[in-house]
Formats: structure tokens, C-alpha cells, sequence
């Protein structure tokens, strides 16, 4: 009944052939009713009875093949930003743990699919690496606010604060200090510790290398005062940390002063 026209010579319909598909359309439609306005209600019944035929036959959606030929000028566009998923990550991370954070469970908590995760992302492991990232920023700041708000001595305020994270952020104190770095190359790194090592020097009046396993021995003190919290072992206030932080101090400090007057009557 219907005679659907492609003009071969024509290079716009060889290259987008549903063009044919409505041209033949209009002229079976002319030769019917010559009178009819060009968009009756007539022609898009007709339009729509050959739409589906179409789409059947060649096993496409409706109106599927109405696409054919156009191209995408426009990037596709992110529900997220990289940040809005790291922080939604990171949220994740503070509730579950690393080991929580799934595609699963990061969509859920981004209320979407995870099609969006990995249109930023290559894999859930650069995603866990942004986290890992995120927390050491975090924990930098609780370690700069706490030796700068004046509340404590320099020194003292630093193991403070390193406790007060895991006492606050428990998953991610977890994740930076207490996670299995077997396979991780980990090396010493005194310009990180220059600061501390300056303050130690400063106030006891020792070398570097001394004050390094002066600053090393504490912080051993320190460490399994906040792993204890962080796995809910102890339930100890900023009050009692301060006290034991001070009484351990003092006694570190005692030991070397005396070491160093041995070490001086060895040399008379």
C-alpha cells in the first residue's frame, strides 16, 4: 500500500537513510491527499504505522531510528563532581570503614547509580586512593590547629591532637595508622618531623639524632594511647590524656638528662 522512496544519488541520505524513510512518506501521502496540510492528523498516522514497521523489522526502539545520523556535539554531563564523590566517599569511609566502601555503597550514599562513580573514576581503587588522600588533609589540620590554637605547649599539643583524631575519627585514624602496609614501601622521612625535632632540640638541649628517638620513643606512647580509643578499648578524657602526656614527657625527658650526665662523667 505504502511507498517509501530512497534516492541513492542523494549523499545526505545515503549517509542518514531515515531522511528517505520521511520523504517517502510525504509523497505516498501527496499522492493520497494532495490537500492535506503537511502535518495532519492523516499523515502522522501514517507516519507512525511506518515509525513502527521500521523500528519492528530492523528490531530498534520506537522512534529509535530517528537518531540515526546525528552526532553528539556536546560532552555528556556528570551528575557529580570528582570532589562531591570523594566527599561522599569519605563519609562512607567515617561509617563503614575502607573495607565498606563499595560501588554499592558509595551510590547509595550519593542517592544514584554507580554510573556516574565510573564516568570520573577508572576503578573503586583510585576512588579508595582519593579517600586515603582525603584523610591524611584532615588529619594534617587537627595536627595544625591543634599546635597553633595555643591551648598547649607546641610539642604536647601534637600528640594531643594525633589522639583527639583517632578519638573523633575513628575509621579514618584506622585507615592511616593502624592498616596492614605489607607490600608498601615505607621509609624514614625526617623533614617531616623537622618541626618536631626542632621543638625537642629547643627544649632539651640535645642533637637531632637524639632528639629523634627522644620524639620516636614518645610517639610510641602516644600511638597505643589513641589505638586504644580508636578500637574503643579506653574512654579517656582530654583531662587524663594531658596528665598522662605530661607524666610521660617528664620521665622520657629525666632519662635522657641523666644518660647525658653518665655519658659526660664517662668522658672526665
Amino acid at each position: 500500500l505504502f511507498t517509501v522512496t530512497f534516492n541513492k544519488s542523494n549523499s545526505r541520505l545515503t549517509r542518514e537513510p531515515w531522511r528517505g524513510i520521511q520523504i517517502g512518506i510525504r509523497r505516498h501521502h501527496s499522492s493520497l491527499n494532495p490537500c492535506a496540510s503537511s502535518r495532519s492528523v492523516y499523515q502522522r498516522g501514517i507516519d507512525t504505522y511506518l515509525i513502527n514497521k521500521y523500528n519492528k523489522k530492523h528490531k530498534l526502539r520506537n522512534n529509535s531510528f530517528l537518531n540515526i545520523g546525528k552526532r553528539r556535539t556536546m560532552p555528556p554531563k556528570f551528575k557529580f563532581t570528582r570532589e562531591q564523590i570523594i566527599t561522599a566517599a569519605l563519609d562512607v569511609t567515617r561509617k563503614n570503614g575502607i573495607a565498606g566502601l563499595t560501588a554499592r555503597g558509595l551510590a547509595a550514599e550519593l542517592g544514584s547509580s554507580s554510573k556516574p562513580i565510573f564516568g570520573l573514576f577508572q576503578n573503586m581503587e583510585e576512588v579508595q586512593n582519593e579517600v586515603l588522600s582525603a584523610a591524611y588533609m584532615l588529619y594534617h589540620s587537627y595536627i595544625q590547629k591543634g599546635m597553633t590554637d595555643g591551648k598547649y605547649p607546641p610539642y604536647k599539643a601534637s600528640g594531643i591532637a594525633y589522639i583527639q583524631f583517632a578519638k573523633e575519627e575513628k575509621e579514618l585514624f584506622k585507615l592511616l595508622f593502624m592498616r596492614d602496609r605489607t607490600g608498601e614501601k615505607i621509609e624514614e622521612n625526617r623533614e617531616e618531623m623537622r618541626p618536631m625535632l626542632n621543638l625537642i632540640m629547643k627544649n632539651l638541649g640535645i642533637d637531632e639524632d637524639k632528639a629523634y628517638f627522644f620524639h620516636l620513643e614518645l610517639w610510641l606512647y602516644v600511638h597505643g594511647i589513641a589505638t586504644m580509643i580508636a578500637t574503643n578499648y579506653l574512654e579517656w578524657d582530654i583531662e587524663f590524656i594531658d596528665k598522662a602526656l605530661t607524666d610521660a614527657y617528664q620521665g622520657l625527658k629525666n632519662h635522657y638528662a641523666a644518660r647525658s650526665t653518665n655519658n659526660e662523667r664517662k668522658n672526665l
